[in-house]
C-alpha cells in the first residue's frame, strides 16, 4: 500500500552566462538579459497548477538549480520562496539550497540570498586549476573559487557544498588530488565529487577531449576516497560526502524515492498519488521562451510509472546510498509487496552483493562497486 513520502520542491532557472561544453542540463545563454519578473510570475502560476499534488504536505526541502540561479536577484529569489511558503507551507526545519557560481558578481549577492531565506549554498567550483577551468568553459578562476567559500561563510552560510569534478581533460592524478585537497582546506560541510562523463548533446560529445586513462582514474578515486575519509567526510552516496549530519536532505529525498514538485522550464517532478495508487512523473515545457509565453499551462507531459518499472526505479535511487533505505520503503513508496523482488534479491544475497542487515535494503561494499550488475539483476523483478 502506497504511503505519502516527504515532499520537496525543485525550481529550475534556465539561464547562464555561457553554456559549458560538458553540460547537458536545460541551460541557455542569457544573451541580452533575463526576463526575471516574467519568469517569477510564471513560476508562481506553475506552482499553483501543481498545488493539488502536494496533497496536504508541507515542503521539507527546496532546491533552486539551473542554469545559474545566482544570476537572479535576491529579491526575486525571496519572492519565489515567500510564495511557496504561503501556498504550500514549510516544515519548521526546511533546507533551502541555491546553486551559485563562484564569480565575484554572484558573491556580492550572498548576503542577500541568505536574507531572502536561502540556508544552504551549492557552489559550482568544478576545479581550482585555471587551465582546466578554461577547458571546461567556466567563467571564474582559481582565486574567485577560493574566495567564494570565504564569502559564503562571511554571508552567514554555515552549510554549503562545493561541487568538484575529476577525470578532466588531460588531468593528472596529482592535479585531481590537489583540487580535492584545496576543497577540503576550505572546510565546506559537504562536497560533491564526481567524475566527468561525456553526455550526448554536448560540445564535448561532438568534439571529444582527451581524458585520463582508466589507471589514472582508478588511482584518483582511491586516493580521493582516502583523503576525504581522513578529513571526516562521510561518503553517503556515490558522489556525495558530508561532515557530521550535514547530508543534502533534498538529494536524500530523491534517493529515498520521496516526492518532489518540479517547476520552471524543463523541470521534472515525481509524485505519489494516493487516490489513484500510482506514481506520476511530470515534465514542464523545456524552452524558456515557450515557458514564458504560456500563461496557464506549463505541463509538457505527465505519465504514470508502469508497475513493472517501479522496482528498478526505486533501486536505481535507493542503492546509490551507501546505507540503502529501510525495508518498508519498498512497499510504501512503490505500492508493491516486498515479495516482488525476493528471487533476484535472494540471488544477490547469495553472491554477497546485497544485504538486509539492520532491516535495510542495501548493497555490500562489494555490491556498491558493482552497482550496475546489481541493478541489472533487480530489473528482472518486473
Amino acid at each position: 500500500m502506497l504511503r505519502l513520502p516527504p515532499l520537496s520542491l525543485y525550481v529550475h532557472i534556465p539561464w547562464c552566462v555561457r553554456k559549458c561544453p560538458y553540460c547537458d542540463f536545460n541551460s541557455h545563454e542569457a544573451g541580452n538579459g533575463i526576463a526575471e519578473e516574467a519568469y517569477v510570475n510564471a513560476l508562481k502560476q506553475d506552482l499553483d497548477n501543481d498545488l493539488p499534488l502536494a496533497q496536504g504536505r508541507k515542503l521539507t526541502s527546496i532546491f533552486i538549480g539551473g542554469g545559474t540561479p545566482s544570476l537572479f536577484s535576491p529579491q526575486a529569489i525571496g519572492d519565489i520562496l515567500d510564495y511557496a511558503e504561503r501556498r504550500i507551507g514549510f516544515a519548521s526545519d526546511i533546507e533551502i539550497t541555491l546553486e551559485a557560481n563562484p564569480g565575484t558578481f554572484e558573491q556580492e549577492k550572498f548576503r542577500g540570498f541568505r536574507a531572502a531565506g536561502i540556508n544552504r549554498l551549492s557552489l559550482g567550483i568544478q576545479s581550482f586549476n585555471n587551465r582546466h577551468l578554461q577547458k571546461l568553459g567556466r567563467i571564474h578562476d582559481r582565486a574567485s573559487a577560493i574566495t567564494a567559500a570565504t564569502s559564503a561563510r562571511d554571508a552567514g552560510f554555515d552549510n554549503f557544498n562545493l561541487d568538484l569534478m575529476h577525470g578532466l581533460p588531460d588531468q593528472s592524478e596529482a592535479e585531481a588530488i590537489s583540487d580535492l585537497s584545496l576543497a577540503v582546506e576550505l572546510d565546506p560541510t559537504h562536497i560533491s565529487w564526481y567524475q566527468l562523463t561525456i553526455e550526448p548533446n554536448t560540445v564535448f560529445y561532438k568534439q571529444r577531449p582527451s581524458l585520463p586513462d582508466e589507471d589514472i582514474l582508478d588511482a584518483i578515486h582511491q586516493k580521493g576516497q582516502e583523503l576525504l575519509e581522513k578529513f571526516g567526510y562521510l561518503q553517503y552516496e556515490i558522489s556525495a560526502y558530508a561532515r557530521g549530519n550535514m547530508l543534502s536532505r533534498h538529494n536524500l529525498n530523491y534517493w529515498e524515492f520521496g516526492d518532489y514538485l518540479g517547476i520552471g522550464a524543463g523541470a521534472h517532478g515525481k509524485i505519489t498519488r494516493l487516490a489513484q495508487q500510482d506514481v506520476l512523473r511530470t515534465a514542464k515545457t523545456r524552452k524558456p521562451e515557450d515557458y514564458l509565453t504560456r500563461t496557464t499551462h506549463y505541463l509538457a507531459s505527465a505519465t504514470t510509472v508502469p508497475e513493472n518499472e517501479l522496482p528498478l526505479e526505486f533501486f536505481m535511487n535507493a542503492l546509490r546510498l551507501t546505507e540503502g533505505v529501510p525495508v518498508e520503503y519498498f512497499a510504501e513508496r512503490t505500492g508493491l509487496d516486498i515479495s516482488r523482488i525476493s528471487k533476484p534479491w535472494g540471488e544477490l544475497l547469495g553472491k554477497g552483493l546485497v544485504s538486509t542487515a539492520q532491516h535495510r535494503l542495501t548493497t555490500t561494499p562489494k555490491g556498491f562497486l558493482f552497482l550496475n550488475d546489481v541493478l541489472a539483476a533487480l530489473s528482472e523483478a518486473a
